[in-house]
């Protein structure tokens, strides 16, 4: 039988393959796009270094090492499900968000040339579902990684991210669609369904 640090870790690293899959296909095509605004230099290339850093380089090296051993903790069977459950609720809600922005879809604050406001599909009801996705993404490996540093650190660095790019790109969709954002505002929640 496998120990439950082992199969964390593994589900884990299964979770960012599974991630990167879903992403690479609209990443390649984002890539091709003429940009209307882009403001991905500067802070906000700053604020994905540090979500990188706790959702992907510091879980990795503890998957991979073991380090930093001192933070690491016995697990849980229950952490374990719990992880695994929001794991795969955030790559149903990637698939979901992916799907219903197709080429409007970028990594940074940015508008495509012919950029037009997605508000059907899962963005019927949240303007930020991506940002849901994470947030269940960096909730599952806090609970998958039995680990104070590795653990946490996705909860710290998307935290950051979000926190700090939430209102730079609400008011960049106001400045780009006007009342038509305005409208869309009124009848959705950002990123939790009658919460926030």
């Amino acid at each position: 039988m496998i120990s439950l640090v082992f199969a964390g870790k593994l589900f884990w690293l299964l979770h960012v393959i599974g991630w990167y899959v879903l992403r690479l296909p609209f990443d390649r095509r984002a890539r091709k796009s003429s940009l209307r605004v882009d403001r991905k230099k500067g802070a906000d290339s700053i604020r994905l270094g540090i979500s990188l850093m706790g959702l992907g380089i510091l879980p990795a090296v503890y998957v991979f090492t073991g380090q930093p051993a001192f933070a690491s903790y016995a697990p849980s069977p229950w952490l374990f499900a719990l992880g695994t459950v929001s794991g795969v609720s955030a790559l149903i809600l990637f698939r979901l968000t992916h799907k219903a922005l197709g080429k409007m879809w970028s990594v940074s604050l940015q508008l495509k040339q012919d950029h037009k406001l997605v508000t059907t599909g899962i963005y019927k009801r949240l303007r930020h579902p991506m940002y849901s996705a994470f947030w269940l993404m960096a909730l599952a490996q806090a609970l998958l990684l039995p680990n104070y540093v590795a653990g946490p650190a996705g909860l710290l660095g998307f935290g950051f991210l979000f926190f700090s790019r939430i209102g730079p790109e609400e008011a960049m969709m106001q400045e780009a669609f006007g009342e038509e954002y305005s409208q869309y505002r009124t009848h959705t929640w950002r990123v939790l369904p009658y919460i926030y």
